[in-house]
């Protein structure tokens, strides 16, 4: 997680970007679950539900594999 947060090492180096690119893309823009509410669930005139959209431990098909 610290890699991936740019708190070690410099993962963006390779691509050109900033050590700490991917933190300053979900600081800007927040995680799925937020955007998808803002947007197009209870947060927004839709009121739509995340159904297959939800994490798998709330019934959806959302995992995230782990990073290494």
């Amino acid at each position: 997680m610290k890699r991936f947060l740019g708190a070690e090492g410099n993962s963006g180096e390779a691509m050109g970007l900033e050590q700490k690119w991917i933190y300053n893309v979900i600081s800007a823009t927040d995680n799925y679950g937020e955007i998808f509410d803002r947007n197009l669930g209870m947060g927004s005139p839709l009121k739509i539900e995340r159904g297959i959209n939800a994490l798998w431990n709330a019934g959806g098909l959302m995992y995230a594999p782990p990073v290494r």
